[in-house]
């Protein structure tokens, strides 16, 4: 008799939440940024500080999530996605604090950017577990397929 097995996935309520949450955290920077008062230099400073948290953010979660079992990764590149991720967010928080713009506008920026970071950890564990589960499913299914028949033995 062929054995079920259980993955858990997401609910595609959740799926669309993931999405959803990171979509407005990126337009909720650009429109942040787009509309910043201030001089040109700190719009760049900070849109570049934005798309570094992201991209060291991705890194990150990628890099947690492939050592999660088993160390797979070289200590020099451990290290290395380490302190990208805590030199992009601290360069941005450096940027951000020495603008001299309104402590609304701040506040506003603060808030998109931590939401932008945040919503790049629970966006990269979506795809990962969905990759993960059509994985093992595709691996049961070519086992399932290739298994013998059972017979009854007399």
């Amino acid at each position: 008799m062929p054995q079920k097995s259980l993955f858990r996935r997401d609910t595609p309520s959740w799926t669309i939440q993931v999405w959803l949450s990171f979509g407005i955290a990126v337009t909720a920077c650009i429109i942040g940024v787009w509309n910043m008062p201030g001089q040109e230099l700190d719009r760049a400073f900070l849109a570049i500080g934005f798309c570094f948290c992201l991209f060291a953010s991705f890194t990150l979660a990628k890099m947690i999530r492939d050592n999660r079992d088993a160390a797979v990764d070289t200590t020099p590149w451990v290290m290395t996605v380490w302190i990208g991720f805590f030199s992009a967010v601290s360069l941005t928080a450096w940027g951000l604090f020495r603008m001299t713009i309104g402590g609304w506008e701040k506040g506003y920026m603060i808030v998109a950017w931590l939401f932008l970071v945040s919503s790049v950890f629970t966006l990269a564990k979506t795809i990962r577990d969905k990759q993960e589960a059509d994985l093992m499913e595709s691996v049961l299914d070519v086992e399932h397929r290739s298994a013998p028949l059972d017979s009854t033995e007399n």
